[in-house]
């Protein structure tokens, strides 16, 4: 799934590429996504311009100047793809959006994604949009509210920075890159980290994730920039998908040790070096 740093680069693209364009049209050829699209979506936002971009959690927000804001989330398997003119449609092309300056296609294989709008004007933002905690650049995040948001969670860690609730975006393999930098086992009850392991964890998501949004994410499976290159975090990580292998910051015998770890908490895949994460 596109985590926040691929999702953020997206943004960033349209933003670059169509900037603050006109809608002329909203072709639909499939509504059936996670949610339905509305029926009334292409007549909400048909001959609205765009005014800003916007990155909340994984969500895509784009502001018109008629007071809508359409919702983009990628799902599993989404892909945006940016082109000057109208591309020949291919399977799993779901939505065209035309403007006066390019065309954004929506392309997801398993429909897992989401196209929608609400009325700003309204005031009243979707549930799912109300429900979510703060960016992880909040500047109001530090170790203090992390420990005061786990003192009553005894599930893991790693589980723990999964909840949107608790601070947005950090996705599957940047809780793992995150705990290696901070040297915290992904298995720990998320309320025995201590103030200072705290603090040096939201430190450590911070520059995990600046370092992914500035190698444009990471290219794995079905992820790609609107551009069609790749991101390349992936060649960075210290322990995701690196089973038996050594970190970068061990010296211990892989022999003895057998590396890099991999296990299963809340159902996905965590990875980490048993020898320096405590």
């Amino acid at each position: 799934m596109p985590e926040l740093p691929e999702v953020e680069t997206i943004k960033t693209a349209m933003e670059r590429s169509i900037g603050k364009a006109t809608i002329q049209n909203v072709c639909i050829y499939n509504k059936n996504l996670r949610e339905k699209i509305p029926d009334d979506l292409p007549l909400k936002v048909t001959g609205a311009k765009i005014l800003a971009y916007e990155r909340r959690a994984k969500y895509i927000l784009i502001h018109l100047d008629n007071g809508i804001c359409l919702i983009w989330h990628l799902g599993m398997s989404g892909q945006i793809k940016i082109s000057d003119k109208k591309l020949p449609k291919e399977k799993h092309d779901h939505v065209v959006m035309q403007t006066d300056n390019g065309f954004i296609t929506y392309h997801d294989a398993r429909r897992f994604g989401m196209f929608t709008y609400f009325d700003e004007k309204n005031g009243a933002k979707p549930k799912f949009l109300q429900e979510l905690g703060p960016e992880p650049f909040d500047e109001r995040i530090d170790g203090k509210y992390l420990q005061q948001k786990f003192r009553s969670k005894k599930t893991a860690i790693k589980v723990a920075l999964l909840d949107q609730s608790v601070i947005v975006g950090i996705g599957n393999i940047y809780a793992s890159e995150s705990l290696y930098e901070a040297r915290i086992l992904p298995t720990r009850p998320a309320n025995s980290l201590s103030l200072p392991e705290c603090s040096r964890l939201i430190k450590k998501v911070r520059e995990v994730l600046q370092k992914a949004i500035a190698a444009g994410g990471s290219t794995l499976r079905d992820y790609q920039k609107p551009d069609g290159s790749l991101g390349y975090f992936q060649h960075m990580h210290c322990v995701y998908n690196k089973t038996g292998q050594a970190c970068p910051d061990c010296r211990c015998n892989i022999k003895k040790t057998g590396g890099i770890q991999k296990i299963v908490l809340g159902g996905r895949s965590t990875f980490f070096c048993p020898s320096l994460q405590k």
